[in-house]
């Protein structure tokens, strides 16, 4: 059942997923830019908000932080069923939904940071080039100025050695959507399970 509703999940998910986005020449990472997730790709169900206990409202908190292991979070699910008569799809289907905004939120705010840190490595980019020129220009004239030359050199090489530096960090910081995707839909999965028939 379970390798069935991952195998919906991966098929509805949109195409481009796993394939860089070219739509949008600013978007810095390999995966496909995707603005908004959708909830009801990940929960069976519509859900009708209702009011969450403090318990429920606790468990929907702890399951959003990323710092908590699925092992914990299905723990946590378990213990709470068992404590509440009154877990049904709707309750779950509420639980999920906070957990969800929570981090579709989460999301939304990365999305932003990632493009402000793709505008930032353009803006150094244009920087570099325009530093070689100056540089090209300098180095081509009759008496160069090399007191200009060596501090446009330093300032290059430290401009060059940020922009590297950035452009590592840059798998990592573009496999977090990700991650808080699949931790969404995981997390869906483990309330599921619940799900009384």
């Amino acid at each position: 059942m379970r390798a069935a509703n991952l195998l919906l999940f991966l098929l509805f998910l949109p195409a481009g997923s796993f394939a860089a986005d070219f739509s949008d020449p600013t978007w810095p990472c390999i995966q496909r830019k995707v603005e908004n997730l959708s909830a009801g790709l990940m929960w069976p169900s519509p859900v009708d908000k209702v009011e969450l206990t403090p318990e429920a409202e606790s468990l929907a908190t702890l399951l959003a932080l990323r710092r908590v292991s699925l092992e914990d979070a299905e723990r946590q699910v378990s213990d709470f069923v068992g404590k509440t008569p009154s877990s049904d799809a709707r309750l779950l289907g509420n639980v999920f939904q906070r957990v969800f905004d929570k981090l579709s939120s989460d999301r939304q705010r990365l999305m932003s940071g990632i493009a402000r840190y793709s505008q930032s490595q353009i803006r150094l980019a244009q920087k570099i080039d325009q530093s070689q020129g100056e540089m090209t220009r300098l180095t081509a004239e009759t008496n160069p100025d090399f007191d200009r030359i060596d501090k446009l050199e330093e300032q290059l090489d430290w401009d060059e050695r940020i922009y590297h530096d950035r452009a590592r960090a840059l798998t990592y910081v573009c496999e977090t959507p990700v991650l808080l995707e699949k931790r969404a839909y995981a997390i869906a999965q483990l309330l599921l399970k619940h799900v009384p028939n």
